[in-house]
């Protein structure tokens, strides 16, 4: 606790939001042939700062470490690929994006959003630093420069004559262990009456349902609007409006311009949203330091249920090689003596191994041979989806979700 200090405003950092033990990153799954080795642990331990409300974790492992090579690719949900369809339709109709603007997203992953700017014709660059990932996007026909995001990439960018009338970083915030340089980035590579959108899970949504499996190393930060508006504000933007989504369990869209610029008029969604957290008490220590108490009933409800399933004999799997499954996982000390393994449509963590917990990560395909009887959804936010791809009926299986709460899903 020692030295810990906000990496926003730099005020110590005393009081712990939740401790979720010492867990490997997320996101290092195993290769068969590195099956023997002992995973590399950190403590994933979150605090929160009583200056800005700031919710930030300690800092282990460097984003090199995490983000170089890296097994998250978008396009593998299609729910997000269509959430991103929807969003280029809205912001293009609102703002009247077209072959004279530039677009420009941080983050972007494997083209999943730039690509329909570009089936658009509207000048499109993304901004990726995972080389595995990035070159997926350029094979889909979308620039990117594989280089982390800050002010030395936005001065670069501004020099080439690059700046953006639309700035996108969709769930990028939290993963910025700089906060601070990211958000002077975002100033620099906008243009004078350009806006910045960016969307996060609602630290709100988290704690209302107690998402901790959404806590995580590559999360520096677990977001408000309370946070965002200060840490905006210190580096010369202004949101203008916000949007709530019921991506990742809830989360927010922001829209910003310099706080220099009068071109958006403030919207009523900002209102709701600031109303909204000073009702759940942001602006008090109380609220954070109760979620912990809201975690450990979690743990025991679904260790208590694979117990009893095995004493039945029940055979239960799991479906998704997310990083918020490997969090409640190696958080619970669930093994392959309780969860036999874990399918995932994503064809680059097939073969692998989850980290920590050590289940095999096979194709859906293997649910039909295995006939499982029960099928955890370990990333809850896509169980609609998931659920409407796959009938377990046949053998008379059934879904389950552990978050909020244990249920077995109709």
């Amino acid at each position: 606790m020692n030295n810990q200090h906000c990496r926003f405003c730099n005020s110590p950092l005393t009081h712990v939001f939740a401790d979720l033990g010492v867990t490997p990153l997320a996101n290092s799954y195993v290769r068969p042939d590195q099956a023997g080795r002992a995973d590399r642990l950190y403590p994933l331990r979150t605090l929160v700062c009583t200056e800005c409300w700031l919710v930030q974790a300690e800092a282990f492992a460097s984003p090199e470490e995490i983000f170089s090579d890296y097994a998250y690719f978008s396009s593998y949900s299609d729910s997000w690929v269509a959430h991103a369809r929807r969003f280029t339709e809205d912001m293009t109709a609102r703002f009247g994006l077209g072959a004279g603007s530039q677009v420009i997203e941080v983050a972007s992953n494997d083209g999943y959003l730039l690509q329909h700017f570009v089936e658009r014709g509207i000048p499109a660059l993304g901004i990726e630093p995972a080389a595995n990932v990035a070159e997926v996007a350029r094979g889909r026909g979308v620039p990117t420069e594989c280089c982390f995001f800050g002010r030395d990439t936005a001065g670069r960018l501004a020099e080439r004559g690059l700046s953006a009338d639309l700035l996108v970083g969709n769930n990028v915030l939290a993963h910025v262990p700089d906060i601070n340089d990211f958000a002077a980035g975002l100033a620099i590579a906008l243009k004078p009456h350009g806006i910045v959108s960016l969307e996060f899970p609602h630290l709100l949504q988290l704690m209302r349902n107690t998402q901790f499996d959404t806590i995580y190393h590559e999360h520096f930060y677990y977001l408000s609007l309370l946070a965002v508006e200060r840490i905006f504000a210190a580096h010369g933007l202004m949101v203008f409006d916000v949007q709530e989504l019921p991506t990742h369990g809830g989360s927010l869209r922001v829209l910003a311009q310099h706080a220099s610029s009068s071109h958006h008029a403030e919207q009523p969604g900002i209102a709701k949203v600031r109303q909204d957290e000073a009702e759940a008490g942001f602006a008090g220590l109380d609220a954070y330091l109760a979620f912990q108490t809201q975690i450990d009933p979690l743990r025991e409800g679904l260790l208590r249920f694979l117990s009893t399933a095995k004493a039945e004999g029940k055979t239960v799997v799991a479906y998704g090689a997310a990083a918020k499954g490997n969090t409640f996982l190696n958080f619970c000390g669930i093994t392959t003596d309780l969860i036999a393994y874990v399918v995932d449509r994503n064809p680059h963590k097939q073969g692998h191994l989850l980290p920590g917990s050590r289940l095999p990560i096979h194709a859906p395909d293997r649910l039909a041979e295995t006939r499982p009887d029960y099928v955890l959804i370990l990333p809850w936010n896509l169980s609609a989806e998931i659920t409407a791809s796959m009938d377990l009926g046949a053998w008379g299986g059934r879904f389950l979700v552990a978050v909020p709460q244990i249920q077995i899903l109709p």
